[in-house]
Parts: C-alpha cells; structure tokens; sequence
C-alpha cells in the first residue's frame, strides 16, 4: 500500500515563504517522477513543478520563486515557496509516478493535498 503524506502548509503574508514536504511510503521499486501541482478555487488544477532524474521544470508563474528539491534516502520531495503572493493560494497536491519493480509498469499517485493561503 503506497501512501503520500503532505505537510507544511498554512497562512502567511505576502512576501513569505513556506516548505510543503510529500513523503512516499510503502514497499516501491523506484521513484520515477515526482511533482507538485495546485489547484485554487473555481480554476483547474496545474501544475507547478516537477523533477527527475533529469532535472526539474517549473511553471513560469513560479519561476524564480519556487524550488522543487527531493531526498531519495528518505522518498520525500520539497517545495520550497518564496517571495509568496496571493495568487499562489490553493490547494497543493503531490504527485509521483512510481514502479513496483523493473517490469512493472508506472503508477501515478496523488497525495490529499494541503493548503496554503497567502493573504495579510
């Protein structure tokens, strides 16, 4: 059973910054991707930023303000919020796309999502 578990999330001032952690657990082959998105009130979900072995990506409403980081000893990843404003309000969600073995296909996993609210 994988399960995704969310923290960091709160209320803060326009101008600061939060961390959002997702930690994975279970009995996982490999981690292949993992990402955060969002999803603010009456608006689609998108997403944020991503990583992988590859490097990481980043929508460009958040670049240079937002750092995805992961640490594989521990299946977590990060995201690190700076300079916040209030249009960065929503719902954050973590995602993975994991393996259960070498030839097990992927799986995509969702994390319950955790909130923050950018507002003075």
């Amino acid at each position: 059973q994988v399960q995704l578990v969310e923290s960091g999330g709160g209320v803060v001032q326009p101008g600061g910054s939060l961390r959002l952690s997702c930690t994975v657990s279970g009995t996982i082959f490999s981690i292949n991707a993992m990402a955060w998105h969002r999803q603010a009130p009456g608006k689609e979900r998108e997403l944020v930023a991503t990583i992988t072995s590859g490097g990481t990506n980043y929508a460009d409403s958040v670049k240079g303000r937002f750092t995805i980081s992961r640490d594989n000893a521990k299946n977590t990843v990060y995201l690190h919020m700076n300079s916040l404003k209030p249009e960065d309000t929503a719902i954050y969600y973590c995602n993975v796309v994991l393996q259960f073995g070498s030839q097990y296909p992927l799986y995509n996993y969702w994390g319950q999502g955790t909130q923050v609210t950018v507002s003075s």
